[in-house]
């Protein structure tokens, strides 16, 4: 993982106060402009690079486009400048950069040491790789919410102290001089020196001297203007959004009341069918009853003679029977019926009080015995029909197949 190149600062590192507005700005920014960190957790990335100004002036927080191995990149906050360290009773200034990724503070940041053109870095040193990147047991033993930026730079201080990670080079001099001048000493012309950067800060994109007023200005109207137009456009975004699911609410009701009045047309189809049916059949009903009452209509004229000839007719006699076995089912079935009524007064007698009830069981015996016998000879007699109409069947079968 490869450091990007360095971009130019959008804040003025000589003010605290307007780095701290500038903090306050790109940690308060809504929309696809805003720095991809957790919103619970802005305000103390805020404090801890706050705290870090005021310990370590040489540090400045800026905003720069992060690259990881797979070619996804991120915009994220950075703290660019030196870190002092003491070596050889000697303070030198080692350029680095601490990126905060996505996930900072629950994790730690991710530290690099940014040579200049002039310095290498020190080979198989016990906390740089060779590609910059920076590893000491603070940022392995990271803490969330204990560990914070002051105490990283403190500790890189101290571990750049103990083993310095870059170089200056050597370069040849092109005119070798094989007579030195006196006082020349060659002790050490076979060692290297730790990088002596000079204690530099970052540049200002807003000028030196007396235009730094004026470009400081400039640069608060374009910050004010592009944190009116990132406004403008979430709120235009968020309009957006809410007319689209308010028409989407919308399509749904309509939806809805388009399934509602589909479901009531197939019912009232259902409906208007099933009383076509019924119609269709009452229609015919009545006209078999018209059929019916033409055809007794019809008997009663023709029967109305002969009833006035006869006058009272008995009940009785009503009913010609055709055979002796009908009339002996005729009999039996209404003696069983007859003892059914019986029956069922003695029960509603008992239950008054009317009768005793050595008396209600001595006639219930009785009845029960009756009707026994009367049901037994219905059902023989019935038997005797079937037997009856199966030969009489039979016999026109018999004639059928004769003729």
């Amino acid at each position: 993982m490869a450091p990007p190149p360095p971009v130019a600062a959008i804040h003025s590192p000589s003010s605290p106060q307007y780095t701290q507005q500038f903090l306050s700005n790109v940690l308060s920014q809504r929309g696809p402009s805003s720095l991809p960190y957790s919103e619970d957790v802005k305000w103390l990335i805020r404090q801890h690079l706050v705290s870090l100004i005021d310990t370590c002036p040489s540090l400045q927080p800026r905003t720069a486009t992060f690259t990881y191995n797979d070619g996804r990149t991120v915009n994220l906050l950075q703290a660019n400048g030196t870190v002092p360290m003491v070596y050889l009773d000697a303070t030198y200034n080692i350029p680095v950069i601490i990126w905060l990724l996505e996930s900072y503070p629950r994790q730690s940041p991710l530290v690099f040491v940014n040579p200049t053109r002039h310095m290498v870095v020190k080979d198989s040193h016990p906390f740089v790789n060779s590609s910059g990147i920076v590893s000491i047991p603070y940022l392995t033993n990271w803490v969330y919410p204990s560990s914070n930026l002051v105490e990283l730079v403190s500790n890189l201080s101290h571990f750049f102290s103990r083993d310095p990670p870059l170089y200056t080079k050597r370069n040849p001099n092109p005119n070798p001089n094989p007579h030195p001048p006196p006082g020349t000493s060659f002790s050490n012309c076979g060692s290297t020196r730790p990088a002596i950067p000079p204690r530099v800060y970052p540049p200002s994109p807003y000028g030196s001297g007396s235009g730094g007023e004026v470009g400081r200005k400039t640069d608060r109207s374009e910050v004010d203007k592009k944190n009116a137009i990132d406004e403008l456009i979430v709120k235009l975004h968020n309009d957006i959004e809410g007319l689209g699911k308010a028409r989407e609410a919308d399509m749904e009701g309509l939806f809805n009341a388009q399934g509602v009045l589909r479901r009531r047309e197939e019912e009232l189809r259902k409906g208007v069918k099933e009383m076509l049916d019924e119609k269709e059949g009452l229609e015919q009903q009545l006209q078999m009853v018209l059929m019916n009452t033409d055809v007794l209509e019809g008997w009663v004229r023709d029967n109305e003679t002969t009833v006035k000839k006869i006058g009272n007719v008995d009940v009785d006699e009503a009913f010609e029977l055709c055979d002796r076995l009908s009339k002996q089912m005729l009999d039996c079935t209404a003696s069983d019926l007859a003892i059914e009524d019986v029956i069922y007064s003695l029960d509603k007698a008992i239950q008054d009080g009317a009768i005793p009830f050595d008396q209600y069981l001595r006639n219930v015996r009785l009845l029960s015995r009756e009707q026994f016998i009367h049901r037994a000879t219905a059902s023989k007699v019935k038997a005797a029909q079937m037997q009856a109409q199966v030969s009489h069947m039979a016999s026109r079968l018999s004639q059928y197949a004769l003729s």
